[in-house]
């Protein structure tokens, strides 16, 4: 097996998988720290860190951060979600030392000078304001809203204005020092490394981060579900549903994301044929689930044209309810012919596969083996994606937004409460 991995005795882990046909390597620094770990006052500070990262060192103006990575024909970037942030590279084999100094320059020696954070809050407000101006991204900052009330997990990881002004270099540095700790951070790295070596360089560059794990956030409570139509002039109205699915760690994970494919997972799925192939009425809809530590998040999202907002709301509905029951063989192998086919084809990058290390040992402890992944995408059978689907409508009463103006928006949301009626969920036992 090419995957090595090393915990260092700080607790930081490194991973590697050594893929000796690339000439380049991606890797990068991944600690489980997002927008949920946020006090109220903290909103939008984890995604600030993020970008003040990369606004100069002790040791490297922000010039030179980008400069010496592009200069040997690398990139460096970065991510923040719910759950974790990550800060990553992908250079030539020959700059992985290179990288690794970098990153861990920018972690360990920020200098967060106030003119440059003053100009990147301006830079995150143009952000939100970019954000604001798109309804895909509007819609879905109401759904997480309603589907986790009062909340971290509700709230925008980019912050508001507001809550930007508030944040200041102590509460950047105390952040840091209390998030960003070695049991809870993992290096990882793909393609053309040698895990020696990476585990030579790491324990040179990364002593800095010790002391013991970072305290944990709160557990995520779904709310109670609920409708909300916001009134805004656009030619589509944009419509979504969240339910409550599963942890990461959950048994069932894999059978209810066989169930959300054939649901809504690409053009061949049940919601894409009946909505757009035979009605007419989208151009896109599709369905996800997105697992947590200790929660899930199923999504729909489609538009429309307002006045055939009832009717698509109608529709998703009866084949929500419809799929529980009638799941097909085929429509089981197909959709598990799809993920093995994604989760191997990503496998060829390198990018790819050092992200998804990082995050198996975020959430399992360990990196899963392709084998593994497998095995548990064959064990799904019509049965356990049917009951998948059962508990998810079960789980949770649906919370509903739409999206644009028109009378049609009310009648859509209130159609969406067919999957949680009493009459409906009895048909299920």
């Amino acid at each position: 097996m090419s995957v090595e991995i090393t915990r260092l005795p700080s607790g930081l882990t490194v991973v590697t998988d050594t893929m000796p046909h690339l000439e380049t390597a991606a890797l990068g620094v991944w600690s489980g720290v997002g927008g949920r770990d946020e006090k109220l006052n903290e909103h939008g500070i984890s995604h600030l860190l993020e970008h003040m990262a990369f606004k100069g060192t002790t040791r490297r103006s922000a010039r030179q951060i980008a400069e010496e990575i592009e200069a040997v024909g690398g990139d460096l970037n970065a991510a923040t979600s719910t759950e974790n942030t990550a800060y990553f590279a992908r250079v030539l084999k020959a700059d992985v030392p290179l990288a690794l100094d970098v990153l861990s320059d920018i972690l360990s020696n920020p200098t967060f000078d106030a003119d440059e954070l003053e100009r990147e809050k301006s830079v995150i407000e143009q952000e939100i304001g970019a954000a604001q101006d798109t309804p895909d991204d509007v819609v879905f900052e109401h759904l997480s809203e309603l589907a986790y009330p009062d909340q971290p997990m509700g709230r925008s990881l980019l912050g508001t204005a507001e809550t930007l002004r508030g944040l200041n270099r102590d509460m950047l540095r105390s952040y840091l020092l209390t998030h960003y700790r070695a049991p809870d951070m993992v290096i990882s790295a793909a393609g053309a490394v040698d895990h020696r070596e990476v585990v030579a360089e790491v324990e040179r560059r990364f002593g800095g981060f010790a002391g013991p794990e970072a305290p944990k956030p709160l557990p995520a409570t779904f709310g109670k579900g609920g409708t909300r139509v916001v009134r805004r002039d656009l030619e589509q109205a944009h419509l979504t549903m969240a339910l409550e699915g599963l942890p990461q760690a959950d048994p069932a994970l894999f059978s209810l994301n066989v169930f959300v494919n054939i649901l809504g997972g690409g053009m061949s799925s049940r919601l894409f044929q009946e909505v757009r192939e035979k009605r007419g009425l989208c151009y896109t809809i599709s369905t996800f689930h997105m697992p947590y530590s200790d929660t899930g998040f199923f999504g729909l999202y489609t538009g429309t044209d307002p006045s055939d907002a009832p009717e698509m709301m109608e529709v998703i509905v009866d084949e929500i309810n419809n799929a529980v029951e009638t799941l097909t063989e085929a429509e089981i192998a197909r959709a598990k012919a799809q993920m093995k086919a994604g989760l191997l084809m990503a496998l060829e990058s390198c990018s790819s596969r050092a992200e998804q290390l990082a995050r198996h040992i975020l959430a399992y402890g360990r990196p899963l083996t392709s084998e593994e992944l497998i095995g548990r995408i064959e064990a799904v059978s019509v049965e356990s994606a049917r009951a998948a689907g059962q508990d998810l409508l079960h789980r949770s009463r649906p919370a509903v937004v739409a999206l644009g103006t028109g009378r049609g928006l009310d009648a859509a949301v209130s159609r969406a409460e067919g999957l949680s009626r009493p009459v409906a969920r009895a048909r299920y036992h």
